[in-house]
């Protein structure tokens, strides 16, 4: 996964930062979503979590793009 770049926190590195950690936590349970967010420094991964245990399994930075979790609960479809 790398560490901070000057690139990090741009549009485009935590677009590739979110790819790479989407394929990399496909299969884990308990993520239920992989998107980008706005944050005081740019743009940050964002992981939304069925809960709080599975937190402890995503990295904190991804190519070094900062990784920000949300435990939002089950999504189920209407």
């Amino acid at each position: 996964m790398g560490g901070m770049t000057d690139r990090a926190g741009t549009r485009a590195a935590a677009r590739a930062a979110k790819s790479a950690l989407a394929a990399q936590l496909s299969t884990e349970p308990g993520v239920v979503g992989v998107g980008l967010a706005r944050a005081d420094t740019g743009y940050v991964v964002k992981v939304d979590l069925a809960d709080a245990r599975t937190a402890t399994r995503v990295p904190g930075t991804v190519d070094g793009v900062r990784v920000v979790t949300q435990v939002i609960g089950v999504v189920r479809p209407l």
